[in-house]
């Protein structure tokens, strides 16, 4: 008896080790290294399933154009279907807050403009950074805004406007899309820095703007360059100077505002971007294919066509420039005393 119990008690020992060595963690593949090599699957394999690039604009605007331009080339390239979903509302920042918590997989995309660092720069509170909460992939266009003047306007360069505005400081005025928008910000920087008085009239949109600067009820106005070029060319508006730091293509005769007030420039602008965490080689390949897409002829007419000039950056040189954006943007709304409305 005694030695039948000792041969049970050697088999349970045994059989306990055997198991100890099987269930043992040096024996078993960590959970973070099964994790690590499912996640380095699905980077190297990217995209298997549709992306969403959520767009902040109205169907139609310029950044939604430009979303589906480049969904549809992505689409092309991988062979995964690619969506623009749009956002709108309170000033983008539903959808801009919707990219900020989505996964970091490169599966949702957000398409940031020039917009979004005004918004962040006026509202106190919002619900995400738009610095710390995004890996920005590359700048993709441009848009020049262009400052013009009724053709009566005793001006036909930026310097004579400025003398001008400076002989009658307060008895000149110019329009804008409405308090905070790029146009009211561009044109209080010029006002700061060319040391000049004209007095803001806001409206509800560009083209009532352009409107009543061709008729006479605006001396001048700094809009863009889209809504602008067809009243310049039927010789309704006379044009001074362009916006940006380098002359634009879309106009190439304008001199730019900084010939005569240096350092100025603005411009809009359109840059796609992820959550951030979303893994390096994700972006870089969202990057390469992006500027990819820049170089091609068809690409850059479209882009031309929407008064866009291409852009295409790294991610770094994208990342400055949104911090940079957002600061100048603060500078802006403190020059010009704007507000949420």
């Amino acid at each position: 008896m005694l030695k039948m119990l000792r041969m049970a008690h050697l088999f349970v020992t045994t059989a306990c080790c055997a198991t100890a060595l099987v269930l043992s963690p040096a024996a078993l593949p960590a959970a973070d290294s099964v994790v690590q090599a499912a996640s380095k699957d699905a980077v190297k394999s990217y995209p298997t399933r549709p992306i969403r690039i959520v767009a902040l604009n109205t169907p139609g605007s310029g950044a939604d154009v430009v979303s589906r331009l480049i969904a549809k080339k992505f689409t092309e390239a991988w062979g995964q279907q690619v969506v623009v979903d749009n956002r709108v509302g309170a000033s983008g920042n539903i959808g801009t807050e919707i990219v900020a918590r989505a996964a970091p997989d490169g599966y949702t995309l957000l398409m940031i403009t020039s917009g979004q660092p005004i918004v962040v720069a006026m509202f106190e509170k919002l619900n995400f950074d738009l610095v710390r909460d995004f890996a920005p992939i590359s700048l993709i266009a441009s848009t020049p805004l262009i400052l013009v003047v009724n053709p009566a306007v005793a001006a036909a360069s930026v310097k004579e406007f400025i003398a001008l505005a400076k002989s009658k400081p307060g008895q000149l005025n110019y329009g804008s899309p409405g308090s905070g928008t790029s146009s009211h910000l561009a044109t209080e920087l010029f006002k700061s820095m060319a040391g000049i008085d004209i007095v803001h009239v806001p409206y509800k949109g560009t083209t009532p703007a352009v409107t009543d600067t061709m008729a006479g009820q605006l001396h001048a106005g700094i809009l863009v360059a889209t809504a602008l070029l067809p009243a310049i060319r039927a010789g309704k508006v006379r044009a001074l100077g362009v916006t940006t730091l380098k002359r634009t293509a879309l106009a190439p005769d304008l001199p730019t505002i900084a010939e005569s007030v240096p350092g100025y420039e603005w411009s809009g602008w359109y840059g796609l971007a992820a959550p951030a965490g979303t893994p390096g080689e994700i972006i870089a390949k969202l990057n390469a294919e992006q500027i990819k897409l820049l170089r091609t002829a068809e690409f850059q007419e479209r882009l031309l066509g929407l008064g866009a000039e291409p852009l295409g950056t790294t991610p770094q040189e994208y990342a400055l420039h949104l911090r940079t954006q957002v600061e100048k943007m603060r500078h802006a709304i403190k020059v010009s005393g704007a507000h949420p409305d």
